[in-house]
């Protein structure tokens, strides 16, 4: 079998799409695999936005000249290696002395986020003054050390992705806005753009926003229907400030103008709407949802890399990469020495030279005595392992959060 990148334009009735290589929400496609029966399926593919896809040359027509997934992962690698290279971000606390301060700041956004959506759903208006105190908390959290809450913000449950997802969204925009250097209102009002970007999906019905399958075209054509909705509900509130709006209004276009709802271009997005971009696709791939699996945070960066060739803008998702590191704490990673262990904070000298906390001997399979590794010390001094890759905590029924 030989798997291969290929442009939309170049598909052909007769080839066997292995991964149509997007987001889940980005097709309208039953599947992300089957045989290209017409000409007017590659045509829809490439309708959707799909710039590149990846065929299965065993089970449908080859390109020659088209790069193999190792090849193209080898050169996506290359890229993550140059920013894993740079320094980290030190954090002011402890992940433990922050964690539980953390837990209790997300667990009060998630509360504000579901009472602010059951008031959109009832026709009520969108208070802004409910969330500033709780952005402000989540903000100074993420100043004392970002890998606390943004580990939390990646545990949610799937009959209540809706608001987690907000939550989600508003923490790493925070983040990012922080890595980035700007200012403390920017980064309240980008925090509050994350918490309402998606107010609209209270007007999509509930057979569609929590459909257990794929969705119809018409079922899509609704569902993205939510970035107008949300538009629309935000331009009438009060005191809602225009880096928010850019959040809610932005967050589905994309850098070749192959988004929506308006199919923005470039430097057209609001710097801001670019990075929403960016961290709303991340926070909904890494997820688990009803009809599929989330991706490692790793393998989501590979991804957000590969598809920054058009669809984000480069610059900033590297700055992303270093924002949230290529392995963040709570990642379930495997070391040379065949132990997994669990991110515990990032270290100064590499994003590659974590301090982890080894659980599991995955050659014997049986859990170990807990012991901190710190990457970034010399042998003998705590250090002398490496980190080969990381790994599904549902493939070793592992809970990396128990162990932080």
């Amino acid at each position: 079998m030989a798997i291969k990148k290929i442009p939309a334009a170049r598909l052909e009735p007769g080839m066997f799409i292995h991964d149509l290589n997007c987001g889940w929400m980005d097709h309208p496609f039953l599947s992300t695999r089957f045989k290209l029966a017409s000409a007017q399926d590659a045509r829809k593919i490439a309708e959707t936005g799909i710039r590149e896809v990846y065929i299965d040359t065993a089970l449908g027509l080859d390109v020659a000249d088209a790069p193999t997934d190792a090849e193209v992962k080898r050169a996506i690698e290359g890229e993550l290696q140059q920013v894993a290279e740079e320094a980290a971000t030190v954090p002011r606390a402890s992940t433990h002395e922050e964690l539980s301060r953390a837990r209790k700041v997300h667990s009060e956004a998630n509360l504000i986020m579901r009472s602010i959506m059951h008031d959109v759903r009832l026709g009520r208006q969108v208070q802004v003054e409910r969330m500033e105190p709780i952005v402000d908390k989540m903000a100074s959290s993420i100043l004392r050390n970002s890998g606390a809450i943004l580990s939390l913000a990646r545990i949610k449950s799937k009959d209540e992705y809706t608001f987690q997802h907000s939550v989600g969204v508003s923490a790493l925009l925070i983040a990012f806005c922080r890595g980035l250097g700007l200012d403390d209102d920017t980064l309240r009002q980008a925090g509050i753009g994350g918490m309402v970007h998606d107010v609209g999906k209270m007007q999509t019905p509930d057979g569609i926003l929590n459909k257990p399958g794929k969705l119809t075209d018409d079922e899509f054509s609704v569902m993205r229907h939510h970035v107008v909705a949300s538009r629309e509900i935000l331009e009438v509130t009060p005191n809602i400030s225009q880096t928010a709006l850019e959040v809610a209004a932005q967050h589905h276009e994309r850098y070749d103008g192959s988004g929506y709802p308006n199919r923005l271009k470039g430097d057209g997005i609001s710097r801001i709407g670019q990075m929403a971009a960016i961290i709303d696709v991340y926070d909904a791939i890494t997820s688990d949802r009803v009809y599929h699996k989330g991706m490692a945070p790793t393998e989501a960066l590979r991804k957000l890399f590969e598809w920054s060739k058009f669809h984000f803008n480069p610059e900033l998702v590297h700055a992303f990469a270093r924002v949230v590191g290529i392995y963040p704490v709570g990642a379930l990673v495997r070391l040379e020495s065949e132990r997994l262990a669990v991110v515990v904070e990032q270290r100064e000298s590499s994003m590659l030279q974590p301090l982890l906390r080894v659980v599991f001997d995955a050659k014997r399979n049986h859990y170990l005595k807990l012991e901190d590794v710190d990457l970034s010390r010399p042998m003998g001094r705590g250090g002398a392992d490496r980190i080969v890759g990381h790994e599904s905590p549902e493939k070793w029924q592992i809970d990396p959060m128990k162990f932080l």
